[in-house]
């Protein structure tokens, strides 16, 4: 599950531009074999003199905090995601004369769950029913919480 936290001044984006920029990033890891459900896009508008860079107010700066889950990357991949990811991103800041920054973090697979469900190893048969279906569903083995 990738997680995208988008930090940017209010009123920056229309809900048609947010809309299209979430659309955009889902697509990026749905090329790359992800369920499109794992992806989730969160806009956060800041009010101006909410957010200071080397002491100054940016008013006009989009920070993108980003957390992988659901896959890991070889160092060998850093550069080629990296592009890719740059490349969306920018299709939305640049119209815009926004300045911008981000950063991916990585958090162990088995620290995540879908609705108290492990997710299926990449890849696997119970992914790929995940994806078709656009949602997570039961399986053999997967529950780590059940309702009492």
């Amino acid at each position: 599950m990738p997680l995208w936290h988008i930090y940017a001044p209010k009123g920056a984006y229309a809900p048609a531009e947010k809309e299209r920029f979430a659309v955009a990033i889902t697509d990026l890891y749905a090329k790359a074999g992800l369920p499109k459900f794992y992806v989730s896009v969160v806009f956060q508008e800041l009010e101006p003199n909410m957010l200071y860079i080397g002491g100054k107010s940016a008013d006009a700066f989009v920070r993108i905090w980003i957390d992988h889950i659901a896959r890991r990357m070889e160092p060998a991949q850093y550069d080629w995601w990296m592009h890719k990811v740059c490349k969306v991103v920018n299709a939305f800041v640049e119209p815009k004369s926004f300045a911008w920054e981000l950063h991916i973090d990585e958090t162990p697979m088995p620290l995540w769950t879908i609705q108290g469900l492990r997710p299926p190893a990449g890849g696997s048969e119970i992914e790929q029913k995940w994806a078709a279906k656009n949602s997570a569903t039961p399986y053999e083995g997967g529950t780590f919480a059940k309702s009492t």
